[in-house]
């Protein structure tokens, strides 16, 4: 295949032949990674900085950038060779050259956090387009709150076949055309090539017809002419809707004996191929350099961002609203909200509401959103069952972004991902719902939200078996321990009220851990009658119930812990001291001190009772302790008959104990 343009000429040509340089010696340093994305979509990436992009690295986190995310993660060289480019000071070539090896900011794919410059990490396929919608999202509604002067940015994405072939991409591409979200702009790398061949072994999808039919504006450029990028992207800019860009290009384009084809998708060129490739592009300099024309072609970018945020930073300080914009970015006020909080569980110990504790979690989040200025509401059509909507939110509509609750439809994968986007953007505190069941529907998006430290809490209802008919389709009970098993989350399972009002207020004052509720559509009683203003709940575990001297330890979560009160009263009528342990939440409890474990579990026999499968209890289990809950599917039927079918009874957990002493 021949090269479709003349040997570089201009700077803007060099800039784009910069990146394809850099691209393939990493790689070939490396000996692994991905030179095909990056060479392929140089000239539309280059076109994108050079001409649009207001970004300034010396201010990374500036809330007004722009935002660019590679939703083709495995292209992350282009980001890496873009940010060295433009300055960022993290992003010296040394990083270049030990780009995917231990240590270095310059990761396999790009990960959020690891070096500047890095919006969210992707690299799951079609993460990071579905994550860039809540981005723009995010920016529609901060620009509502806090006006044009504040807020006025873009989110570009660049997204792969890959990343379009995806369900999610479905979702997402469905939500913003149905919001109108017209800051968002997707440059779509139609180079026909997937790892295995040609797109054609696995689709034949008119992908601008689909975002077309999606409410999307579409275009479609040769991805390798500068000018016709330009124009495109313009006229993006002035659409009233989000934009789809079908930029063709050739993959690994520059490479003259492998270009087009999926051999460079994800291999090191060669040196011969790089030789042969250099030759090609009238690019003279050997690995890792970079004449001084390019470095300020790409310094030009970086110094009209400055200036730009410079004029913004004024517009901030003569701002009325400024006070309440740093606010926003700002940490959460966790004083206003553990006086707010401690205050309303001093109500529910004297009230004693037998609630269930999806209808509890909405009490707490009258609480939490009438405390706290930024938080967002939503569910996945679950609205009314998952009980996350409050009195006084609004819901964001298509050209009303004011609100502060989304409906999302049903769209849990979009969800997720999409609360990602709203908590990197910043400014805002976004909470979401669905039943447990469909978690997993979530999952991708749940396991990036832990990855990369981002505190969003989603709200699972109908946590077990106790919803009752709909049956073990609905019925969570191996969920809560895959959960459990993901890092840095934290799964909290409340017992009553007052457990749900703490864990509210220890996931919204969570700065780099998600936090998930399961929550009960049963009934429960409150049980904890006596008023604490510590938050036991923080301790992922406690003694609920102490009869000093203890011949058993029942160990409880959610639902069952009434159950284990119950099994206490019958076992303390036949002489046998249980002590009962509330353990709303493993991972807090495994960060407490040894000491203060011990004393919480004791020495004696220990049963654990939880409507879900034992996997994930040897925090709290020894071998020989024993367990009522699940060991299979559920079934359909009412809750109360579906306990008594199960064996997860108070009869059944004293008759255990007696068994065990």
């Amino acid at each position: 295949m021949t090269i479709q343009q003349p040997i570089a000429s201009t700077t803007e040509d060099l800039m784009a032949n910069a990146i394809r340089a850099l691209a393939m010696d990493a790689v070939q340093a490396a000996n692994s990674g991905h030179p095909g994305a990056p060479m392929g979509m140089a000239d539309v990436a280059t076109v994108l900085f050079n001409r649009f992009m207001t970004v300034d690295p010396k201010h990374d986190n500036w809330p007004d950038r722009d935002r660019f995310v590679m939703s083709a993660g495995h292209g992350s060289m282009l980001v890496y060779a873009i940010n060295h480019l433009l300055g960022y000071d993290d992003m010296p070539m040394e990083q270049l050259k030990r780009f995917r090896q231990l240590g270095s900011r310059t990761a396999g794919h790009p990960e959020y956090g690891h070096a500047k410059g890095i919006e969210t990490t992707t690299g799951p396929l079609g993460q990071g387009i579905s994550t860039a919608v809540g981005m723009a999202l995010a920016e529609r509604m901060m620009n509502a709150r806090f006006g044009t002067d504040l807020v006025d940015h873009f989110t570009y994405v660049i997204a792969g076949d890959g990343c379009l072939m995806e369900g999610i991409s479905h979702e997402a591409i469905d939500f913003a055309g149905h919001l109108k979200l017209s800051r968002l702009i997707v440059l779509w790398d139609d180079n026909g090539i997937t790892i295995d061949g040609g797109t054609e072994l696995s689709t034949s999808t008119d992908q601008q017809a689909r975002f077309a039919a999606a409410g999307w504006h579409v275009q479609a450029v040769d991805g390798h002419d500068k000018e016709a990028v330009a124009a495109a992207i313009e006229t993006a800019r002035a659409s009233d809707r989000p934009s789809m860009i079908a930029c063709k290009t050739v993959i690994g384009f520059g490479a003259p004996n492998k270009q087009g084809s999926h051999d460079v998708h994800g291999a090191p060129l060669g040196e011969d191929e790089i030789a042969a490739a250099r030759e090609a592009l009238g690019w003279s300099w050997p690995p890792f350099e970079v004449p001084d024309q390019v470095r300020d072609g790409w310094r030009a970018v970086a110094a009209r961002g400055a200036e730009a945020r410079a004029g913004w930073a004024r517009r901030l300080a003569a701002s009325p609203k400024a006070e309440a914009f740093r606010a926003a970015h700002g940490a959460v006020d966790a004083k206003a909200l553990d006086a707010a909080i401690c205050a309303y569980k001093h109500r529910l110990s004297e009230d004693r509401p037998k609630v269930a504790t999806r209808k509890a979690s909405e009490m707490a989040l009258d609480i939490v959103n009438g405390t706290l200025p930024n938080t967002v509401g939503g569910s996945a059509d679950l609205t009314g069952s998952n009980n996350t909507k409050t009195k006084g939110q609004t819901p964001v509509k298509t050209g009303d972004y004011a609100g502060s609750y989304i409906h999302y439809g049903i769209r849990e994968h979009g969800m997720a991902a999409a609360m990602n986007g709203i908590a990197l953007h910043g400014g805002l505190k976004p909470y979401g719902g669905t039943f447990l069941a469909f978690a997993d529907y979530c999952r991708p998006a749940m396991r990036l939200s832990s990855l990369m430290g981002v505190a969003v809490v989603y709200v699972m209802t109908h946590d077990s078996i106790g919803l009752g008919e709909d049956g073990p389709t609905h019925q969570p009970v191996e969920t809560i321990a895959s959960l459990r098993a993901m890092p840095n989350h934290l799964v909290f399972r409340p017992a009553d009220a007052v457990e749900t009002a703490e864990a509210w207020q220890i996931a919204m004052t969570q700065e780099a851990t998600p936090s998930t509720l399961a929550l009960s559509r049963q009934g429960l009683p409150t049980l904890r009658t006596r008023h604490t203003e510590a938050n036991l709940t923080a301790r992922g575990a406690y003694l609920l119930r102490d009869p000093g001297a203890r011949d058993v330890t029942l160990i409880a979560t959610g639902s069952e812990v009434e159950i284990a009160m119950a099994a206490a009263d019958l076992l303390e009528d036949d002489g046998i001291k249980a002590a009962v342990v509330s353990a709303p939440c493993f991972e807090l409890f495994a960060q407490q001190n040894p000491a203060y474990r011990a004393e919480v579990l004791g020495i004696a026999p220990r049963i654990g009772i939880e409507a879900a499968i034992r996997q994930g209890w040897d925090l709290m289990l020894r071998q020989e302790d024993g367990f009522v809950g699940m060991t299979g599917f559920g079934a359909s039927a009412p809750a109360p008959d579906l306990y008594r079918h199960f064996g997860i009874t108070a009869e059944a957990v004293a008759g255990l104990a007696k068994d065990m002493k």
